[in-house]
């Protein structure tokens, strides 16, 4: 993975973005990498992740910090899931999504969507999933390892060789750019 500061960042205290803070010792992992002062450019895939992320929040505008959605708790954060998928399995990927729609809420993460490729690339598939915070995500995962029917859904996709390759990205949504409406009126 490349790393995209030309110096070290510096902790500005909570929400943690600073890996290995010693300022904090909270050794949290960065919820967003940036580009430098000097306008280095991230890749295709972080953009898209990055994309994607803001799609689901607007799709569920409450995925904004403050918000009284879902009894009172904002989602603050999107884990983005990259799939790379074998193209010649996507009837089993879907499978493995659907059954991700049944597991993921009741494990305490709120799924925004499973999404297989249309057009374009043939073996690229993503998952959108919403929590409060890092800890509620990393509670998550511990109850995912435990629930029987998630733990067959990975062995599903393992045993099958659905997914090729994943990665994941946490984005959050940067404050004062979120659901802006166009300007525009009319037709063009």
């Amino acid at each position: 993975m490349s790393k995209l500061f030309d110096v070290e960042p510096k902790c500005s205290g909570p929400p943690h973005k600073v890996a290995g803070c010693g300022k904090c010792a909270s050794g949290v992992k960065p919820l967003l990498r940036t580009a430098s002062a000097r306008g280095m450019a991230i890749s295709r895939r972080e953009a898209i992740a990055s994309i994607a992320g803001m799609c689901a929040a607007l799709q569920f505008g409450y995925a904004r910090a403050g918000d009284s959605a879902q009894g009172g708790r904002a989602m603050k954060i999107v884990c983005v899931i990259r799939y790379q998928i074998d193209p010649f399995q996507r009837e089993a990927f879907k499978t493995y999504a659907e059954n991700w729609g049944r597991i993921i809420p009741q494990c305490g993460g709120h799924l925004v969507g499973y999404f297989l490729p249309y057009e374009g690339t043939n073996d690229i598939a993503w998952g959108l999933i919403a929590f409060e915070s890092l800890a509620a995500y990393e509670a998550y995962r511990a109850r995912l390892r435990t629930d029987r029917e998630s733990r067959g859904n990975f062995a599903m996709a393992t045993n099958k060789r659905i997914i090729l390759r994943e990665e994941r990205n946490f984005v959050e949504v940067v404050d004062g750019t979120f659901e802006i409406p166009a300007k525009l009126s009319g037709g063009a």
